[in-house]
């Protein structure tokens, strides 16, 4: 899986921000926090929910069940608004 070609992740240094740039079904913007930018920046490149969460723990001091559980939050979302390409 990795972010759909119709939007584009920004940093703008305090928050990632997701703008759909035309051909999909969103328009608008998605602010996320430096959790959601993490994930974010992993759906750059081709990847997969296990390597992201592998990823993520590496990166956060946080038991694996936070993890997992603030993963799947922030991919279905992206998933609802058709950012994910699977």
């Amino acid at each position: 899986m990795r972010l759909n070609r119709n939007f584009i992740a920004h940093d703008d240094g305090s928050e990632k921000l997701l703008v759909s740039a035309g051909g999909s079904d969103f328009s608008g913007l998605v602010r996320g926090n430096s959790t959601a930018g993490f994930i974010m920046e992993c759906l750059e490149n081709d990847t997969t929910e296990a390597e992201i969460a592998e990823r993520m723990k590496e990166k956060y001091d946080a038991p694996a069940e936070a993890i997992e559980r603030d993963l799947k939050r922030v991919l279905a979302q992206l998933r609802e608004i058709g950012a994910i390409d699977d």
